[in-house]
């Protein structure tokens, strides 16, 4: 039995999903042909309250056509240093867009409205890149799937809507961050001019995501897609994995955030681990105490069968998802209570 912890990317499609997926209608996307990709799609504008949708092979291309929609060559995004758009795709916005990153130190993946005000470039400066854009990722990866205070949000917002800046949503794993905060769609529909959702991690499709935004925004979008090559064809069988996602995986991630929290009790109570960052979803990033190495904690999980993602200097992750079942829990709480260093 493995225990894939490496990332909730990892996940297989369940049979249900799979006999929608099989039972699709589908059609040519590119003649907006096919009726279960439009009904994805209208399904989740509709559910967080924007105009439009579009389906994207990668969350990483629905990030870099949000960026291109909002931004001309030669400005400047707003976002934080450990930021997926920044870390994470490839240099894609000075690639694709052209445009630069201005960095915030913030804490754990979030910054404040405070922040991104003092980091707004002054338009009469000929020298400095114009800021148009301030981007926030929600939950937040690098900090163990972190979730944003909503107020702190709305702050930013009226930042943004003074300076004339668009704002925009890397939610990837935001159904995480509304199942833990109990929050719901609509609210971050409305704070934001184009969220990008992932379907491939917590919600445990094959692949795809989601931008949204308005009409015209997903029009720009639709473009853009097909200019990086993103045009698809019967991708009906891959929206229906969507469909069936939103209609049933949504309130189990509950149950993925439980088992992280448990396990992180776990490694606070053992005597090889330094620290465990506060668990708030199902991300746990952890450290090892000084005298461990890092890449043999990793190979003594492996020869377990536990996979697991060393970051380099002694921090480490693992990350829930739906295909950690009950037992595989207790076999990963029974050997991490039994390791020992010397």
């Amino acid at each position: 039995m493995q225990i894939n912890l490496l990332s909730d990317t990892v996940t297989k499609p369940t049979q249900e999903m799979l006999k929608a997926m099989l039972n699709a209608e589908v059609g040519d996307d590119v003649f907006n042909a096919d009726p279960t990709v439009n009904q994805l799609q209208a399904k989740i504008a509709e559910l967080f309250g924007k105009e439009a949708a579009l389906f994207f092979p990668s969350g990483t291309m629905a990030n870099q056509v949000a960026i291109k929609i909002h931004t001309q060559p030669g400005e400047q995004l707003i976002c934080d240093k450990w930021s997926h758009v920044y870390n994470y795709e490839g240099g894609g916005a000075s690639f694709n867009s052209g445009v630069s990153c201005k960095l915030i130190d913030g804490h754990r993946g979030m910054f404040t409205a405070g922040q991104v005000l003092e980091n707004i470039s002054n338009r009469e400066d000929i020298h400095q890149a114009i800021t148009s854009l301030v981007v926030v990722e929600n939950t937040a990866n690098k900090a163990g799937g972190a979730c944003w205070d909503v107020n702190e949000l709305k702050r930013i917002k009226n930042i943004c809507k003074e300076h004339g800046l668009a704002f925009h949503l890397d939610g990837a794993r935001l159904f995480n961050a509304l199942v833990a905060k109990d929050e719901e769609p609509k609210q971050y529909g409305a704070l934001f001019d184009t969220i990008s959702i992932c379907l491939s991690k917590g919600l445990g499709c094959p692949v795809g995501s989601l931008l949204l935004g308005s009409k015209k925004h997903i029009k720009k979008a639709l473009r853009y897609r097909k200019v990086l090559g993103g045009g698809m064809r019967q991708i009906g069988y891959l929206a229906a994995a969507g469909i069936y996602a939103l209609n049933n995986h949504i309130e189990r991630l509950a149950k993925d955030h439980r088992n992280a929290k448990r396990v992180s009790e776990v490694l606070k109570a053992v005597d090889y681990i330094k620290k465990v960052e506060p668990v708030e979803t199902n991300i746990i990033i952890f450290y090892t105490k000084d005298f461990i190495d890092d890449v043999d904690f990793v190979n003594r999980l492996q020869i377990e069968n536990i996979l697991i993602t060393g970051m380099g200097e002694g921090k480490l992750r693992m990350v829930f998802h739906l295909d950690v079942s009950d037992q595989m829990v207790e076999k990963l709480i029974q050997v991490l209570s039994k390791l020992k260093f010397k």
